[in-house]
């Protein structure tokens, strides 16, 4: 009897990241997952604003990483003045403030966050207990109103297969129209998201970013999927907001993004996911959203 107990409650917790379950409960129990009646009362910033941070902070991705980027800079010609410009007036700024000129300083990807929008973000293990790991802002303040992470993944449309990658899963998110992003860095899910980042490959172009499934993340606000729900004594203090990457997203910097489509045979713009603070949030601080938006 106890046995049944507490596999009846482990159903309980775990139906809804179950997507068979959901795809037999939807019509049914559609405001249980998320009901928002128009997608621009969802928003908590408005889409130009987050376009911006990612810009900016891809940018500076980009030119920290620079030296690498030879393969793509070659057939980017006019691109490549561009950034040998803003790589100029970094390489000046770096003077003034060490007074040495030798060669261009690489800063991890931590500190290019840091450096770019006052603040960094990392992994470690949550406040909360048994919550596993977590995500707290290491370094700098974040004001109300920023994007302080990203929720990567596999991007898949309501009629794509996710049903072996959903066993035992709790890092799929359904977004207000159906779309379901599986954040999952390990197993099938991983294997997935590797498989159809390199099959969108053009030559050195990457359309997406792979670190996000490793230790060593090359796009560090791509930690999102590890932010953990709030509680009665951890007040929310982000959540999250759909962005369609636009189709004038520039091609250089697509290497940053952690999302991939599922299956690329029909045009549509790249689903992304970004958690918006709140509230400002200091230093040291555990990140804590709300599962509304979330199939748990």
């Amino acid at each position: 009897a106890a046995m049944l107990r507490e596999l009846r409650r482990r159903w309980r917790s775990y139906k809804y990241r179950f997507v068979p379950w959901l795809a037999l409960n939807l019509r049914r129990q559609r405001r249980t997952l998320r009901y928002v009646p128009e997608s621009s009362q969802d928003k908590i910033i408005p889409d130009e604003d987050v376009f911006e941070t990612l810009l900016k902070t891809f940018k500076a991705l980009f030119i920290n990483d620079f030296s690498r980027q030879a393969d793509i800079l070659a057939l980017l010609p006019e691109v490549k003045c561009q950034y040998l410009e803003l790589l100029n007036v970094e390489q000046k700024r770096a003077k003034v403030n060490s007074y040495t000129h030798e060669v261009q300083h690489v800063f991890s990807p931590e500190e290019v966050l840091f450096n770019t929008l006052g603040f960094s973000v990392s992994r470690d293990r949550s406040s909360l207990v048994s919550a596993g790991t977590g995500v707290f802002v290491t370094k700098g303040f974040v004001p109300k109103g920023t994007v302080v992470s990203m929720y990567p993944g596999t991007v898949y449309r309501k009629h794509e297969p996710i049903f072996f990658q959903s066993l035992g899963n709790p890092f799929i998110f359904r977004c207000i129209d159906g779309v379901l992003i599986d954040g999952n860095d390990k197993g099938l899910s991983r294997s997935v998201y590797r498989s159809c980042s390199r099959r969108d490959q053009l030559g050195p172009f990457q359309m997406s970013d792979e670190s996000w499934l490793t230790a060593s993340l090359q796009n560090p606000l791509a930690v999102g999927q590890y932010v953990n729900n709030c509680s009665h004594e951890k007040a929310a203090n982000v959540c999250y907001q759909e962005f369609d990457v636009p189709g004038h997203f520039p091609v250089e910097l697509k290497q940053y993004l952690p999302n991939i489509v599922y299956s690329h045979d029909i045009e549509s713009h790249l689903r992304c996911v970004v958690l918006v603070a709140l509230r400002d949030i200091k230093q040291g601080e555990e990140l804590f959203s709300n599962y509304y938006t979330v199939v748990s």
